[in-house]
């Protein structure tokens, strides 16, 4: 191993492991993996790392529901992410498809469309293309890469004649 990664396995007694990862969570919400992936790279052992998370779960220092739901709200209200986007974040997180899908349905539709209608008005001047079907097509692909759907992007931009 080189130098700069054998500085970064820490090991860490349990007692200390907790206490850091404690902190660890309070400092935000965090997802059970997370924390899984935190406390293998600190150097505990599997059963110790089971036993902490199960013990930061009692103490609702971990609480994977309230993760998702933060992690939905601030995706959705901050960054302006659709819901195929979030999905696929949560997923990389190992959330369950059922937790998503709860914290999903949490977003008020019309908040969600008008989300959409915001992200295109905001793109739509920054398109430099004359052909009217290239710049539906731009508009189109980029509001999909922040994670709408198609048939609802196509939708809020046919109501508002942005395109």
């Amino acid at each position: 191993m080189e130098e700069g990664q054998e500085k970064k396995k820490i090991k860490l007694d349990k007692k200390a492991a907790l206490a850091k990862a404690e902190h660890y969570c309070a400092y935000q919400e965090r997802a059970q993996q997370e924390i899984r992936d935190k406390l293998y790279e600190w150097g505990l052992w599997s059963d110790d790392v089971e036993e902490l998370i199960s013990e930061l779960i009692q103490t609702n220092f971990l609480n994977e529901e309230r993760f998702t739901e933060a992690y939905v709200s601030g995706k959705f209200k901050i960054k302006r992410w659709g819901k195929i986007k979030i999905k696929q974040g949560l997923k990389l997180k190992r959330i369950p498809d059922k937790m998503i899908q709860r914290a999903l349905n949490a977003i008020d539709y019309d908040d969600y469309l008008n989300a959409i209608l915001i992200t295109a008005q905001k793109k739509a001047p920054l398109i430099k293309e004359n052909d009217p079907f290239k710049r539906k097509y731009k508009l189109i692909s980029y509001l999909m890469s922040k994670g709408f759907e198609k048939d609802l992007i196509i939708d809020v931009l046919k109501a508002s004649e942005l395109v």
